[in-house]
C-alpha cells in the first residue's frame, strides 16, 4: 500500500499527534524495490505485502454483529486477510428465533472451506456476565447484573479475547459492509497505519471516500454521512478552542472502521451506545492532551492518531432515520459532556438538538447536556490471566474454529 508520507499537517495537543487526512496512491504496491519503508521524493512511503502481512499476524479484527444477513457477515468475514485473527462479537437475538445459532452454524460452515481462525461469542451469554463479576469488572453490565446492550461493550470484550490471545493491535470493522473489497482495503490501511506510526500507542482511523445513495434511480457518492458531518464539526470546534487556531483536521469522528494499538486500548475508557467512536478522540485528549488538570498522560509517550481515506466507496445497510438521529444524539453528547468542552461549543450542541428535536417531532430526544452512555473502565484493571482462566472452564462460551491455529 503507498500513502501519502509524511502527513501534511499534524496538529498537536500536548502529548496527542492528530495527523491530517493521507491519500492511497496504491492498495496494493507490490514488493518492488521502492516499496518497503520506501519514500518517492518525501512525499509518499510504501509497504510490501511482506509487511503488511507481518502486521496482519498480530491484529485481530473484531465485528460486532446483532441480527444481520448472515450472507452480509459471511462477505465480510471473506475480505479479512487470512492472516489476521477474527473475532465476531454478537448481540443478536436468542428468542423466539436463535440468530446466534445461526450465525456459529454460518461460521462453522465457512471455516471448513477456508483457513481462517474465527472465535464467534454471544456477548448476552450469562456464563460472560459471570466472569465480569468474578474478575469484579461491572462497568459493563446492566441494572440487572447483565452485559448491557451495545456496540462498545462488544468491541471491549473483542479486545479482551484479543489480549488474551497477545495480539498487539485490534481493529474494528462493521457487520453490515456489501463490498468484501473495501474490507480487505481497511485492514490493510490498518496494518499500513501502524507501520507508519513511531509511538506505540496508535489510533488509525478510516474516512471513507464516499457513502453511495441511490435517489431517483441514479447513484450518488455524497462525500459525508448524515451524522459525521456534524460531529466531524464540532470535534474540530473544540479543537480549535483548544489550540486557538481554527481547524478542520477531524474527518473520522464516527469511523466505524477504525484500529488501536494495544497499549493504548487497554489504557482507554470506552462509552457505550453510538457515541463509542468520538469518545475514543476525546478520551485521548483528556488524557494525554495536557488540557485537564491533575490527567498529564496516562504515559510520556506521544499518542499518535492517523486518517487514511480509502478508495471504495462504503456501502452498508440502510438502519433508518430513527437509527441516525440515536446516532447523532449520543455523538453530540458525549462531545457536550466531556471536560474539556466549553460553553460556547455546549450552547451550539443544545441548540443543534433543539432543531433536530422539532425536525423530528422527538420529544424524548435529549437537549440538556444528559445522557444515557456509560462509561467503561480501561481494561487493564482486568487480570488477563484470571479472564482467560474464566473463558477456558465455560466451555460453551466461546466458539473456536481452526482452534488448532488460536
Amino acid at each position: 500500500m503507498r500513502l501519502d508520507f509524511p502527513p501534511k499537517h499534524t496538529e498537536t495537543i500536548g502529548a496527542v499527534k492528530i495527523h491530517t487526512l493521507q491519500k492511497i496512491y496504491e492498495i496494493d504496491s507490490g514488493n518492488s524495490v521502492n516499496s518497503k519503508n520506501q519514500q518517492i521524493n518525501n512525499s509518499t512511503i510504501a509497504f510490501d505485502n511482506k509487511e503488511i502481512s507481518k502486521k496482519c499476524k498480530d491484529m485481530a479484527i473484531i465485528i460486532p454483529v446483532k441480527n444481520e444477513k448472515l450472507s452480509l457477515l459471511e462477505g465480510v468475514l471473506s475480505g479479512i486477510p487470512n492472516e489476521c485473527l477474527i473475532i465476531i462479537v454478537s448481540n443478536s437475538q436468542r428468542t423466539p428465533v436463535d440468530r446466534f445459532a445461526m450465525e456459529v452454524e454460518m461460521v462453522k460452515q465457512f471455516s471448513q472451506f477456508s483457513n481462517k481462525r474465527i472465535s464467534i461469542i454471544h456477548q448476552r451469554d450469562p456464563n460472560l456476565s459471570r466472569i465480569f463479576h468474578k474478575i469484579n469488572y461491572t462497568s459493563i453490565l446492566d441494572e440487572h447484573s447483565q452485559v448491557r446492550r451495545g456496540k462498545a461493550e462488544g468491541m471491549v470484550i473483542g479486545t479482551l479475547l484479543s489480549k488474551m490471545r497477545g495480539k498487539k493491535y485490534v481493529g474494528f470493522i462493521d457487520s453490515d459492509n456489501y463490498f468484501p473489497g473495501a474490507v480487505n482495503e481497511y485492514v490493510k490501511i490498518f496494518a499500513s497505519g501502524f507501520a507508519m506510526a513511531e509511538s506505540h500507542l496508535s489510533n488509525i482511523r478510516v474516512c471513507w471516500r464516499s457513502k453511495p445513495k441511490i435517489a431517483n434511480n441514479k447513484v450518488y457518492f455524497p462525500r459525508w454521512g448524515r451524522v459525521s458531518e456534524h460531529s466531524n464539526k464540532y470535534l474540530n470546534d473544540l479543537i480549535s478552542y483548544i489550540t486557538g487556531y481554527e481547524t478542520d483536521i477531524i474527518t473520522t469522528a464516527n469511523a466505524g472502521e477504525h484500529a488501536i494499538s494495544m497499549p493504548l486500548a487497554e489504557n482507554m475508557e470506552f462509552a457505550s451506545g453510538f457515541s463509542v467512536e468520538p469518545y475514543e478522540l476525546i478520551n485521548i485528549l483528556e488524557n494525554f492532551g495536557e488540557i485537564v488538570t491533575g490527567s498529564s498522560g496516562i504515559h510520556r509517550d506521544n499518542v499518535e492518531i492517523f486518517q487514511i481515506e480509502t478508495r471504495n466507496p462504503h456501502f452498508h445497510e440502510d438502519k433508518g432515520d430513527e437509527h441516525v438521529t440515536s446516532m447523532l444524539q449520543e455523538s453530540l453528547n458525549v462531545i457536550n459532556n466531556s471536560k474539556i468542552c466549553n460553553t460556547d461549543i455546549t450552547r451550539d450542541i443544545k441548540n443543534h438538538l433543539l432543531v433536530l428535536q422539532q425536525k423530528t417531532n422527538q420529544v424524548n430526544l435529549k437537549v440538556n447536556g444528559s445522557t444515557n452512555n456509560r462509561l467503561m473502565e480501561p481494561i487493564k484493571t482486568i487480570p488477563i490471566d484470571k479472564f482467560n482462566e474464566l473463558v477456558i472452564d465455560s466451555p460453551k462460551l466461546l466458539h473456536n474454529f481452526n482452534a488448532n491455529e488460536l
